[in-house]
C-alpha cells in the first residue's frame, strides 16, 4: 500500500462525517442555502425584477419566481453574452457550459466561482465515500480514465465556453495527473471514433484501477480493447475496481458490461449536469444517490402527473415522499431560477434523502393516454434478461399508432449483443413488466385499443449509425429511451435486422 493510499482512509472518514452531518440535518441545510442564495442575487437583474429583498420564505419565492426552462431565462442570458455583469448572479459567470437543445438551439448554462467548486467537490465525495465505507483505497495507485468531451474551450466575451466535461477537466487534482489518462492531446481530439482509438491505444498497456464515463460510450472502448487484444477487461487490467458512470440507468447495460470486463466490479453513480452536481451514491448498501444539499442548490419539486396541469403542486424538500416520481426544480449559485432541468426523480429515501434518476419529464409514451415512463421501460428490460446471458447493448421505444394492419402497438428497437433464443418470448416477459408496473396500459391491452408491444431487432453498430447520421455520435450525447413520437424509430427501421 503506498502512502498515497495510507492517507486517503483518514482523510475518506473524514470527509464522510462531514458529509453526513448536513445530510442528516437536511431541511436546516437547505434553508441555509435558500437565505444565501437569496442574499447573494437580491442586487442582481433578475432579482430586483422578481423583487428578492422582500422575499423571506419560500411561500414568498414560489409567488414571485416561475417555474421555467431555459427559455424563460434565455433573455437574461443573452445580456451575460452580451458582456453584462450582475444579471443572474453577481458578477459574470466564469464559464458557460454550452449544451444542445432539442428545441431550444444551444443553451449557454451559467457557471460561476462559487457555483464551479461545488461540481469538483461532489466528484471527489463519490470516491472519498467508497473509500471511507470499503476501506478500500488501492485504486488512487492505478491509473484513472475518464472519457469526456474536449476540454479546449472558446472565449465569449471574457467567459470560456465549452462542455462541461471538458471544463471540468482543468480541475483534476495535481494529486491526480500523474494517474490519469487520456493525455491531454488525445483528450482534445473530437472526432469521437479516432478519440476512442487513441484512448485505446494509451491504456491498453498501463495499470487501469478507475474507468468512467457514460456506460454506451465506455463499452464502445471496452469492445475495442477486446477487439484489439481478444482479452476480457479484467485479464487486461486485473487491478480495475470499480466503474463510474452517470447520465442513464446502468441495469439494461449490466449483464454486457460484466461480459465485457469478466467479473463482477463496483459500481458508483452521480449525476453531474451543467446546471449543478445534484447527486452521488454515497453507500454499495443502500439504494439510491445521496441528494447534495449544501452545494449551492436549493430543490424544488413538482410531482410528474400533475407536471401539466395549470396549477401543479409546488414544494420544497421537506414535503416529499418515497415512491412518488417527481420532476426536479432548481435554484442554484450559478443564477438558474424555478428551473425545470427536465428530469424526474423518485426519493428512494429520506433519511438521508437519496434519489434515483427515474427519466426525462419530455420522454414518455402517452398516445394512448397510457403515460410510460423511462423508470417502467428500464423495470420491464431489467426483469426479462435476469437470470438469463442476453446482452443488450442500445435500446429505445417509440409508439406505432398507424401499423399497416392490426391494432397500435409499442415497438422496442434493441441491439443485442447476446439475443434471446426466442424473441417473442422475451417480448412477452417485458409486456407482461409493462401490464403489471402501468395500469393505463394494461387497461388499453384490455380494452383491445393495443395489442402487446414488438420488438425489433437492430444490427450491431446501428444505433451508433444513427447517432453518426444525426452528428451526435460522441460520449456526452445519449440515446433517449422512449419517446412520444416516431422521429428516431422512423430512421432506426433502416437498420432493423429481419429474420
Amino acid at each position: 500500500m503506498s502512502l498515497k493510499s495510507i492517507f486517503a482512509i483518514p482523510f475518506a472518514r473524514i470527509v464522510s462525517k462531514k458529509v453526513y452531518k448536513w445530510a442528516n440535518n437536511p431541511i436546516k441545510t437547505q434553508e441555509k442555502v435558500f437565505q444565501e442564495l437569496i442574499e447573494g442575487a437580491k442586487n442582481t437583474a433578475f432579482g430586483k425584477d422578481h423583487h428578492f429583498g422582500e422575499i423571506k420564505t419560500y411561500e414568498d419565492f414560489k409567488k414571485e419566481v416561475p417555474v421555467q426552462t431555459y427559455e424563460g431565462l434565455r433573455p437574461y442570458v443573452e445580456r451575460i453574452k452580451n458582456g453584462e455583469s450582475d444579471i443572474l448572479w453577481k458578477g459574470k459567470p466564469i464559464y458557460f457550459a454550452k449544451t444542445s437543445g432539442t428545441t431550444s438551439g444551444a443553451k449557454y448554462i451559467p457557471i460561476t466561482k462559487e457555483s464551479m467548486p461545488s461540481h469538483i467537490k461532489a466528484a471527489r465525495n463519490a470516491l472519498l465515500m467508497y473509500i471511507a465505507e470499503t476501506g478500500n483505497a488501492d485504486f488512487v495507485n492505478g491509473k484513472m480514465i475518464f472519457l469526456q468531451g474536449s476540454p479546449v474551450l472558446d472565449n465569449l466575451n471574457g467567459i470560456q465556453l465549452g462542455r462541461l466535461s471538458g471544463i471540468v477537466a482543468h480541475y483534476v487534482p495535481k494529486y491526480l495527473q500523474k494517474n490519469r489518462l487520456p493525455s491531454w492531446e488525445t483528450n482534445c481530439i473530437e472526432d469521437w471514433e479516432t478519440k476512442v482509438d487513441a484512448i485505446v491505444e494509451e491504456t491498453v498497456n498501463e495499470n487501469m484501477s478507475v474507468i468512467s464515463g457514460i456506460p454506451s460510450w465506455v463499452q464502445m472502448y471496452f469492445e475495442k480493447l477486446h477487439e484489439k487484444t481478444g482479452k476480457s477487461i479484467s485479464e487486461l487490467f486485473p487491478n480495475f475496481n470499480f466503474f463510474i458512470y452517470g447520465g442513464v440507468n446502468f441495469e439494461p447495460y449490466k449483464n454486457k458490461f460484466e461480459s465485457l470486463i469478466g467479473r463482477k466490479v463496483d459500481y458508483i453513480e452521480l449525476y453531474p449536469a451543467s446546471e449543478g452536481f445534484i447527486a452521488y451514491q454515497d453507500s454499495q448498501k443502500e439504494k439510491g444517490m445521496l441528494l447534495q444539499l449544501d452545494g449551492g442548490i436549493f430543490y424544488e419539486f413538482i410531482p410528474a402527473a400533475e407536471f401539466f396541469d395549470e396549477n401543479p403542486t409546488r414544494i420544497s424538500l421537506k414535503d416529499v415522499k418515497v415512491g412518488v416520481n417527481y420532476v426536479i426544480i432548481l435554484n442554484t449559485n450559478a443564477g438558474l431560477w424555478g428551473y425545470n432541468i427536465g428530469d424526474t426523480v423518485e426519493f428512494t429515501s429520506t433519511k438521508p434523502y437519496r434519489i434515483k434518476v427515474t427519466g426525462r419529464i419530455k420522454h414518455f409514451i402517452s398516445a394512448f393516454g397510457e403515460h410510460v415512463i423511462g423508470k417502467e421501460v428500464e423495470q420491464a428490460l431489467k426483469e426479462a434478461i435476469e437470470g438469463t446471458d442476453i446482452n443488450i447493448s442500445e435500446f429505445t421505444v417509440a409508439p406505432q399508432v398507424n401499423p399497416k394492419e392490426g391494432l397500435p402497438y409499442h415497438e422496442w428497437f434493441i441491439e443485442f449483443e447476446k439475443e434471446p433464443e426466442n424473441l417473442e418470448e422475451f417480448a412477452l416477459k417485458i409486456d407482461a413488466s409493462m401490464q403489471k408496473q402501468n395500469i393505463y396500459y394494461f387497461d388499453l391491452l384490455e380494452g383491445n385499443i393495443l395489442r402487446s408491444l414488438i420488438v425489433r431487432k437492430i444490427k450491431k453498430g446501428g444505433f451508433h449509425e444513427y447517432m453518426k447520421s444525426i452528428g451526435k455520435f460522441g460520449g456526452q450525447n445519449k440515446i433517449p429511451q422512449l419517446s412520444d413520437n416516431r422521429k428516431i424509430a422512423d430512421v432506426l427501421e433502416n437498420y432493423i435486422i429481419e429474420d
